[in-house]
């Protein structure tokens, strides 16, 4: 065989071998335009998204601008429409920079859109990046969107992608008392869907006020089921910057409701953890101020011990030995802050630990409800199982 015939017959395997692996890799709804954006012609559209909205490398608002569609509003969640604003930090109504789009911000005191914001809307098209923890609020936007377009009678799409902690169901489930913008609905911590499958569990478990239903379109993903490893390639928040801190974030968020810091104010958010300590040795960081990622983070300029966590806490379960241990080791009634409860979904979390229980007995007192919710959740996946 002549050279230039090798050449060409290693180029065809390697051409085969990755549209092979394209073929494997999931297609988010975004990406199939070809099914949603007939929907959108000659429509008053509103955007609900983020620095994630992707069409492969170009952003879903240039995307549809350049196929001709009337962008006519942009609702921006906690983070930004760039993902440049610390957790909790207010977002202003604005407007695009690059297009002139008036831009509204759903964080804060306005999380849902009031009526004269959506006067002359047609349509939504909701398209984020989710982590799939429950208190991860890009699910309470979602929410309160459907709420909204129910009320005005304005047809919702919703753009699903992989959720990157799909593969597993952990965690309490939220009790009503609780419920707050980091948890508005009675799921688990860990719940195992996608935002396309659970906007169709809020409109079938008839979660929005008054029992009303949105008028709701789900774009699925292409290639996806829930045993995926799916990375995101943009990062979802300034403070999840890699896969680890997205698989680490549903039991390291439970810790925001504590004294131990996640390492906010360094360069391995959700990745790291620790408390001020200038007597041990150990692993050490000192968190310090880091635009749109860490504004007055906690122990600001003070060192902290603790250590640094690993792949081996991938394991699919809420590192509940990991809370139980930083607390007998600090061990104190400002250990726990009024925020925990409202992360955990209950009170009860917080009294077992103080209590001395240990982390197999406190799963033991989510099996029920678990089983219960994943009997429910059947119901309203678009993907396989990972079951």
């Amino acid at each position: 065989m002549k050279l230039t015939s090798i050449f060409i017959f290693l180029i065809s395997i390697t051409c085969s071998a990755q549209s092979k692996i394209s073929k494997d890799l999931p297609i988010v709804g975004a990406e199939q335009s070809k099914v949603y954006l007939s929907n959108l012609k000659k429509k008053n559209v509103a955007l609900v998204i983020n620095q994630t909205s992707l069409v492969d490398d170009k952003h879903l608002l240039d995307f549809l601008l350049e196929n001709k569609i009337k962008v006519s509003k942009i609702f921006s969640p906690e983070h930004g429409i760039r993902g440049n604003a610390d957790a909790g930090e207010k977002v202003e109504n604005t407007k695009d920079q690059k297009t002139g789009i008036p831009i509204v911000s759903l964080y804060g005191d306005n999380k849902k859109p009031k009526n004269e914001q959506l006067a002359g809307i047609e349509l939504v098209v909701f398209d984020m990046q989710d982590v799939g923890a429950r208190f991860y609020t890009y699910l309470s936007t979602l929410h309160y969107i459907m709420e909204a377009c129910a009320e005005n009678k304005i047809k919702l799409i919703v753009l699903d992608r992989p959720n990157p902690n799909g593969d597993y169901v952990d965690g309490p489930v939220l009790e009503p008392k609780y419920k707050s913008f980091v948890g508005i609905h009675p799921i688990p911590i860990v719940h195992g869907m996608t935002l396309g499958e659970l906007a169709t569990m809020i409109n079938g478990e008839k979660w929005l006020k008054d029992s009303l239903k949105c008028d709701l379109k789900v774009i699925p993903c292409k290639n996806y089921n829930h045993s995926t490893s799916f990375s995101p390639p943009v990062k979802p928040s300034p403070n999840l910057p890699n896969h680890l801190s997205i698989r680490l974030y549903p039991t390291l968020c439970l810790f925001e409701g504590t004294i131990v810091s996640v390492g906010r104010g360094t360069n391995q958010p959700f990745q790291i953890v620790g408390v001020p300590d200038t007597v041990n040795e150990g692993y050490s960081f000192t968190p310090k101020s880091i635009p749109g990622m860490a504004k007055k983070p906690l122990y600001e300029g003070k060192k902290c011990v603790g250590e640094k966590l690993d792949s081996n806490l991938f394991a699919k379960k809420i590192q509940i030995e990991l809370l139980i241990k930083y607390y007998n080791q600090n061990k104190s009634d400002k250990f726990f802050n009024s925020f925990f409860n409202k992360l955990a979904g209950n009170a009860s979390l917080q009294d077992e630990i103080k209590k001395g229980t240990s982390a197999e007995e406190i799963r033991n007192f989510w099996k029920k409800d678990i089983s219960d919710f994943k009997a429910k959740r059947k119901k309203y996946l678009l993907y396989p199982d990972f079951e």
